[in-house]
């Protein structure tokens, strides 16, 4: 009897686990897919940075195709794979 309460008991907890899993919005790929995002956005506001022009000296690199076309570009494209990453739903196992 002590037998078939234990191997009750564990089924249980296994009940128990899956549905925790059910119910949880996120799992670890929408994490990873979070995170390669957030990657994705610094990379781009990183690409954005750069010296700034006063008003004694102009700075001409402010104009230059990295910051004002490559950087914005890298960050829409970083905010959209955070939001697909947000979506997505978990697959059922």
């Amino acid at each position: 009897m002590n037998k078939n309460l234990n191997a009750s008991l564990k089924q249980n907890d296994s009940d128990n686990l899956a549905e925790e899993r059910k119910k949880m919005a996120f799992d670890k790929t929408n994490f990873i897919l979070l995170a390669v995002g957030m990657a994705i956005i610094i990379l781009g506001l990183l690409l954005m940075a750069g010296p700034s022009s006063t008003e004694t000296h102009f700075e001409p690199d402010i104009f230059s195709v990295r910051r004002i076309k490559v950087a914005p570009v890298t960050c829409f494209i970083g905010f959209v794979f955070m939001i697909y990453a947000v979506l997505r739903k978990p697959k059922a196992k």
